[in-house]
């Protein structure tokens, strides 16, 4: 349907294929292989008036993060590591001293019950080690064994090259704007989300 001075009106097909139509903005630079773009114009068309916008931004975070924990990590890979464990090591590598399994699932933010399936795998291979609390046995403080501590600096430098071949598909100014509106949503959310839960 096109409006009566014969251009398409606001929010047809033609403006959607264009990524002009009302709360377009994520659709733009999509382009029309874009999967969530192909999901909003479907919703669309059953719920025309509907403002997909926040759709357009989550699903597409929703979307990323999905492909990349997908994709393998090849220098973890190699090391028989997942990213899961890596986290872990890393947290007790980047934090400089001993933490409880509570405090590493607050760090890699993981449940407890996956922290400790994690740190079992971990202190098997020998890479942490568990010293139990003087005062309350229930406790225990971990580290990284010298073997878990020479791992996680000799990966750090493969895993981050991988990661800079993984977003060379944006130019280095791309992604450093994308990386400031990511912070600036994280650190938002960091503070709404217990309002909003509540």
């Amino acid at each position: 349907m096109t409006a009566t001075n014969g251009r398409p009106a606001a929010g047809s097909d033609a403006d959607r294929g264009a990524g002009r139509g009302p709360g377009n903005g994520a659709d733009r630079g999509a382009g029309p292989d874009d999967t969530v773009a192909a999901v909003v114009r479907q919703w669309r068309s059953v719920h025309p008036g509907l403002d997909t916008g926040p759709m357009e931004v989550i699903g597409r975070i929703n979307r990323c993060a999905a492909l990349l924990q997908q994709a393998e990590d090849a220098p973890l890979r190699r090391a028989g590591l997942s990213r899961p464990e890596f986290d872990l090591l890393g947290a007790l590598r980047r934090t400089g001293h001993e933490l409880t399994p509570s405090e590493l699932a607050k760090e890699t933010f993981s449940s407890g019950a996956a922290v400790t399936k994690r740190l079992k795998q971990l202190t098997e291979r020998g890479l942490v080690e568990r010293r139990g609390d003087a005062r309350d046995r229930r406790v225990a403080h971990l580290r990284l064994t010298d073997a878990g501590r020479d791992l996680v600096d000799g990966l750090l430098p493969e895993q981050l090259a991988y990661e800079t071949a993984v977003l060379s598909v944006l130019a280095p100014e791309g992604q450093g704007e994308l990386a400031g509106l990511l912070a600036e949503l994280l650190g938002r959310l960091e503070g709404r989300m217990g309002a909003l839960r509540a």
